[in-house]
């Protein structure tokens, strides 16, 4: 495998984590803008993405299948094409019905990325921690970008152009992916120095069963504060905000978008420090830290509260390049997009409910204080199970 080839792998891998972020953070910022637009509540309206996010998440172990079976550089293929145009079909809804199709349209061929994208990816690289953790960037990158670009269409055009405009763009980036495809410039053949890590079928099975429990509760965190966030920000901070109900919600993206970028950063120096040390010790660590926060933020707000959600975002999304190389190393190569795939399942499939969970909390409450405790308790469920993990020794990766 040419180098050139493991560096564009690693560059279109990260967009597509982008992009694999970009639907639900676009929809929980323009969902401001809907409540008034289409006269439903709050609950009313993130409830329309329900079905495409347990999708996005029930179809990762198919597509991981399909991948392991066929072909990861085809299925990305699919993916880039598939979400693209899911995105436009988005912003030409014109009712809440429609929206739900659409929606569900674009989660179906979101489900590609996630065990696909990181199967093609592990398999690609020779750092697995570091290639994952500046993936886990990109991913965080994703929210950020969607709560900026939302929120400035949305106010100088409107809605719509949330989801036209990066539709677009990620048709684009799949018109240069299928070309260097079929030019084999990008495949998916796998480097021939990979290190595998042998473990004995108890390891395997018990890292398998407790990872379906912790990554459910991974997934019902991020998935229910995605649109806690936005609603969050609009609420407690008006007055660095300057939003109402008639004004527009780019103050309220910025705010989303610092916090992302934030938790990115974190995610990058964690992902490094996977091939250094324990992802055991490091994902008891996250998960205790994300519960200390969360317990603190049902009872802080003002700027405090806005310093704790960089903390409890930035905890949330450590764990992931820690799973991911727990994944990469226990699952057996010539199925690991099926494992991703039943990863993701969890973490985006069953935790869709997060979604819906928030709303109807939101809706039944008028706040944020039960929404906070109830993702504490999942935090100390997560930290719990961490300490049955195998223990393990230093990450063995190849020399460059």
């Amino acid at each position: 495998m040419s180098e050139q080839s493991a560096r564009l792998s690693l560059g279109f891998s990260c967009v597509g984590h982008t992009i694999a972020h970009l639907m639900a953070p676009i929809f929980f910022v323009v969902a401001l803008t809907l409540e008034s637009e289409m006269n439903l509540s709050h609950g009313e309206v993130v409830s329309l993405i329900v079905i495409g996010n347990i999708l996005y998440g029930v179809g990762a172990p198919i597509a991981g299948w399909i991948g392991d079976k066929w072909s990861a550089a085809g299925m990305m293929s699919l993916y880039y094409f598939g979400v693209g145009l899911g995105m436009i079909m988005t912003g030409f809804a014109a009712t809440p019905t429609q929206l739900v199709l659409t929606l569900t349209f674009t989660g179906i061929f979101g489900s590609i990325y996630h065990p696909v994208g990181f199967a093609w990816l592990v398999s690609q690289v020779k750092k697995r921690g570091a290639a994952l953790g500046l993936n886990g960037v990109f991913g965080t990158v994703g929210p950020s970008v969607a709560a900026l670009s939302a929120g400035y269409l949305t106010d100088a055009y409107s809605w719509r152009a949330a989801f036209i405009v990066p539709g677009v763009l990620i048709l684009a980036v799949g018109v240069v992916f299928f070309v260097l495809m079929k030019r084999d410039i990008i495949h998916d053949r796998p480097r021939a120095d990979e290190v595998h890590h042998k473990a004995e079928k108890g390891e395997i099975v018990r890292t398998i069963l407790v990872l379906a429990v912790t990554m459910l509760c991974t997934g019902l965190i991020y998935q229910t504060l995605s649109p806690a966030l936005p609603k969050l920000f609009s609420v407690r901070f008006t007055e660095l905000t300057g939003f109402d109900s008639t004004d527009g919600v780019f103050g309220v993206g910025m705010l989303v978008a610092s916090v992302y970028i934030f938790a990115g950063g974190v995610q990058l120096m964690v992902g490094r420090m996977c091939d250094r040390y324990s992802l055991k010790k490091l994902y008891i660590i996250v998960y205790f830290f994300q519960a200390l926060c969360l317990v603190a933020a049902s009872q802080l707000g003002g700027a405090v509260l806005f310093i704790m959600m960089f903390l409890i975002i930035s905890g949330n999304q450590a764990g992931l390049p820690i799973e991911n190389s727990l994944v990469a190393r226990y699952a057996p190569p010539n199925r690991r997009a099926l494992v991703f795939g039943l990863k993701f399942i969890l973490a985006f499939g069953f935790s869709g409910l997060g979604v819906l969970l928030e709303g109807k909390v939101y809706d039944a409450t008028g706040g944020f204080y039960w929404i906070f405790v109830i993702l504490g308790a999942l935090a100390v469920v997560g930290f719990l199970g961490g300490w049955l993990l195998p223990n393990d020794k230093k990450v063995q990766v190849p020399a460059e």
